[in-house]
């Protein structure tokens, strides 16, 4: 066994603290970050030290972190860094409370031992080793994990009940979510081989009788003309789209107003569904939905109640920087409501967002950094001042909602788009501007036999009855074969269809065992018969079979918008102040002032020595006015941190 490997898997189950939405993920590279006293100090968080050795190893246990450490990105990393040791600390030192016995504590390590198979000590030991870790040093991890899992529970179970006015609004919220499932009364027709398949829905769409179809040809249902449920008064019952394979029940339920599918492979089976009648899910009522409300909604105030104590404890922690290169300027980013937001929220934002970590490394480091101050960071700050200023806009708007900031954000959204609806006019708009979306091109499967005479073709189209290999047949009767492979009627460099493809597409194809035979087609001068499998000829599902979908896809977007806009004004109603331009500016000056200077040319003999700034940069202050001094025992307030 991988020890290092093994370890790795424990610590991450074991390790990982989640405080109001946001992972505190400790990684075996990193050792028991936060949790050793030995080393140099770097800071301390309501006196408990934290070392520069922690730090190091944290930023080198993290890509993104590890990538860079210096410019503007270097700047956001340390930012980052340091917060989340701060948050680290402030958090386990809030569970002083919680009592965790050693008996407990001993359980826990033999389990992870056990499952690792890290039962022989030594084994433990030099699993524990490789990552720079004790026994004693996980223990203490082992034990703070189990002292936030019961400070979580004891949180959870003191959360007030939702009142019914909480649970009234988040059901209204939510109506759409509290439905019976939808049903469709319907007929299939399923068969092994795809160009018969193909044949028998051009045959239905053609206008024949689909139940006759499917009782001279489909291998399921066909005693009941492929009723996908026993018939009641000679019509087949509703069913539940769980009836069909996932990949049917998908395609059959799109057709809101009815249809027939495409040709569905699942499972080596071909089907073909026809929706004769589609039954939407009914919404229940309130009292039918109210258990599963109550449980969401009792979910949501847990959660806000486990973020309102973890942000009492960061506001608290009362920071005291050691060695001052490790000092961060932390400046109020924006406020709403009364509420201060730090600038390191928004670089959390950043370190976590899986996007711009594909970014890093791939980008040049000068480009990144104004990537994300131009786009990427105004639009976090934004969503952060939604978030901290969404319970005040609810509490001022009348209504019960509850959660974390950002999730009552989402729920005042909702509220906002609540009676948005989309007519047939918008769907039949949306179908007219976008039909190529619902068109299904040709394509088929050629291979060609070319012979010198036109009689000699001719025969062979005729005397082929598609029992055997097409090769051997047309070598056998004289023909050279090519395999064209999947072809398209599309032109080639002479702007035409090429003369055989364009036969494959023809009406006039002679079926043939799996296949069909093309006509006869002269090229050049040779004689050209194509065998076409796989035959799917050019069609545009009709606007009933895709009404409810567009509306679906309507109704969404038109949600997102007016929801955000009306968040926009009731947000914009508290006066924001966004101070990020200023911050930035702050930061880049700050940067700037700390990169190494050319040394100034010697002064001509004779001449003057140039003249010195009243001031140095790293000696001016920031756009906000506080201090950059550190000193080595500075105690810091946490608004500045």
């Amino acid at each position: 066994m991988n020890k290092k490997k093994a370890v790795n898997g424990l610590l991450i189950g074991l390790s990982v603290l989640l405080v109001a939405g946001m992972a505190y993920q400790f990684t075996p590279n990193v050792g028991s970050l936060f949790n050793r006293q030995q080393g140099t100090p770097a800071f301390k968080v309501n006196g408990e030290v934290v070392t520069t050795e922690e730090l190091e190893a944290a930023r080198r246990g993290n890509p993104i972190l590890a990538s860079t450490d210096e410019g503007v990105l270097g700047d956001d990393f340390k930012t980052y860094l340091v917060s989340q040791a701060i948050d680290r600390k402030a958090i386990t030192g809030g569970l002083g409370d919680i009592q965790v016995s050693r008996a407990e504590v001993d359980e826990q390590v033999k389990k992870v031992r056990e499952a690792n198979g890290l039962t022989d000590n030594k084994a433990w030991t030099d699993a524990l080793q490789s990552n720079g870790l004790t026994d004693s040093g996980f223990r203490t991890q082992v034990k703070q994990q189990l002292a936030y899992d019961k400070k979580l529970e004891q949180l959870r179970t003191s959360t007030p009940a939702p009142t019914d006015a909480e649970l009234r609004a988040f059901y209204d919220l939510n109506k759409s979510n509290y439905q019976s499932e939808p049903q469709i009364v319907a007929r299939q027709i399923v068969v092994t081989d795809k160009a018969k398949a193909a044949g028998l829905l051009a045959q239905a769409r053609g206008g024949a009788d689909f139940a006759a179809l499917a009782t001279a040809n489909s291998t399921e249902g066909k005693d009941r003309g492929g009723a996908l449920a026993p018939l009641e008064n000679g019509q087949p019952r509703p069913v539940v789209q769980a009836t069909l394979p996932t990949e049917v029940g998908a395609a059959a339920f799109a057709l809101k107003t009815g249809g027939i599918t495409d040709v569905i492979e699942s499972n080596g089976k071909f089907y073909i569904v026809k929706v004769e009648k589609f039954l939407p899910g009914q919404p229940k009522t309130f009292e039918q939905a109210k258990a599963d409300v109550t449980t969401a909604v009792r979910q949501q105030k847990q959660n806000a109640a486990i973020e309102k104590w973890s942000d009492g404890l960061r506001q608290s922690a009362q920071v005291e920087y050691v060695d001052p290169a490790w000092k961060i300027e932390n400046p109020t980013v924006a406020s709403v409501a009364g509420k201060n937001i730090p600038y390191s929220e928004v670089v959390a934002q950043v370190v976590n967002n899986q996007q711009i970590a594909s970014l890093v490394g791939q980008l040049p480091p000068e480009q990144l950094p104004e990537l994300l101050n131009k786009t990427f960071k105004p639009q976090v700050v934004q969503q952060l001042i939604q978030g901290f200023a969404a319970p005040n806009v609810a509490q001022k708007l009348g209504l019960a909602l509850t959660g974390p900031r950002q999730q009552i954000a989402q729920q005042l959204a909702q509220y906002g788009a609540h009676d948005v609806q989309v007519t047939d006019a918008d769907v039949q708009k949306y179908y007219r501007e976008n039909v190529a979306q619902f068109e299904t091109p040709a394509s088929a499967t050629l291979d060609e036999a070319s012979f010198k005479d036109k009689n000699q073709a001719a025969a062979f189209r005729a005397d082929w009855n598609g029992q055997g290999d097409f090769v051997a047949a047309a070598t056998k009767a004289g023909g050279t074969v090519s395999e064209r492979g999947q072809v398209a009627p599309t032109p080639d460099q002479t702007g035409q269809v090429p003369p055989v493809t364009a036969a494959a597409f023809n009406q006039t194809l002679r079926p043939v065992g799996s296949g069909s035979l093309t006509p006869v087609v002269q090229v050049g001068d040779r004689y050209v018969v194509g065998y076409v499998r796989d035959l799917t000829r050019a069609s545009t599902k009709p606007l009933s079979e895709v009404a409810g979908s567009i509306r679906e896809q309507l109704l969404t977007q038109k949600q997102a918008e007016v929801g955000q806009a009306f968040l926009d004004k009731q947000v914009s109603a508290l006066n924001p102040k966004n101070n990020l331009e200023a911050v930035l500016a702050a930061q880049a000056k700050r940067v700037g002032a700390q990169k190494p200077t050319t040394p100034a040319p010697a002064t001509p003999e004779g001449g003057s020595a140039p003249a010195q700034p009243a001031t140095t940069p790293a000696e001016e202050a920031p756009a906000d006015g506080t201090s950059t001094e550190s000193t080595p025992t500075e105690s810091t307030p946490p608004a500045q941190r």
